[in-house]
């Protein structure tokens, strides 16, 4: 049975808890209002260059290019986007696990065969994976401790974009956690090579038979637009996963300090009930001692 100071030890140990779980709470939250005004400014950019390539493809039905033509699949790659830390509650589980959905479900082919290459953003992904029967050619650490630079994503999605035209990959896939609310984030998996046509809005499809003035040409515009429609589309992706990082820490570390009240509150009270029964056992033993010098 846990004795007085055992349990007075405990509450002083969850209270040092609890400072440090609301302290990561505060910093998640001053991190994650620039994270995320820096997401929601990348947003439209990447919805707009998306749209206007999507157009452009839709009136040049004709065009070619490497990056938008099907061939027959013998490799893939698959780009997994976590974190560098951990203490974000399921952020980077839901990650990793639609990664394996994916990797046992649709691409267990490749996989046997060993055709199937992965790529880790973040150190958790790569930990987890790194004593899997997988082949885990890249990986990338601290991008997020640092300051998140366009630089990155420009170079990174170049590198994919040269082993896709080498036919080193001819399909990859991106999983990450995309930013929904501090409380909830959306584990995506999207095929980013080679580019799928998405033209589906009815609106949009109006604008196409508009008749624009081009200068130069629509096929300069579309060659000129999917590097950059890759680039934004990466950097989009890495903005929206550490939001929701951020927003998942947050929403973690409330979680931890509220429960280390509730713990509070319970060790607080077997304290109490224990202190209350020691000087219930020292009064008792006192009257008896004192009863049994008057019966002398």
């Amino acid at each position: 049975m846990a004795t007085l100071r055992d349990i007075k030890r405990r509450i002083v140990g969850v209270k040092n808890t609890q400072k440090i779980t609301r302290a990561m709470k505060m910093v998640a939250a001053a991190r994650l209002r620039r994270a995320q005004e820096n997401m929601v400014n990348a947003r439209p950019y990447a919805r707009g260059i998306s749209s206007m390539l999507q157009r452009l493809l839709k009136v040049e039905r004709d065009f070619t290019h490497p990056l938008l033509e099907e061939r027959e699949v013998k490799k893939v790659a698959v780009v997994m986007v976590t974190s560098d830390r951990g203490l974000c509650g399921g952020f980077n589980v839901n990650v990793i696990k639609a990664a394996q959905d994916l990797i046992s479900r649709e691409l267990k082919s490749f996989l046997d065969s060993g055709n199937l290459s992965l790529i880790c953003i973040g150190k958790k992904g790569k930990d987890f994976f790194s004593n899997k029967d997988i082949n885990l050619v890249e990986s990338y650490s601290d991008i997020f401790s640092s300051k998140l630079k366009f630089e990155f994503a420009s170079s990174f999605i170049s590198g994919i974009v040269n082993k896709y035209k080498t036919s080193e990959y001819d399909r990859v896939y991106m999983v990450y956690n995309q930013f929904k609310s501090v409380a909830q984030q959306i584990t995506k998996s999207e095929q980013i090579l080679p580019l799928k046509s998405t033209y589906e809005n009815s609106e949009a499809a109006n604008e196409a038979s508009v008749d624009y003035i081009y200068e130069p040409d629509k096929s300069n515009i579309i060659t000129s637009l999917i590097p950059q429609e890759l680039n934004a589309q990466m950097w989009r992706v890495l903005l929206e996963s550490y939001a929701a990082e951020l927003g998942a820490r947050m929403t973690a570390m409330d979680m931890a300090t509220e429960n280390a009240n509730d713990l509070i509150r319970s060790l607080q009270l077997t304290y109490n009930k224990e202190r209350q029964a020691a000087i219930t056992n020292e009064i008792l033993e006192i009257v008896s001692g004192a009863n049994a010098l008057q019966e002398v």
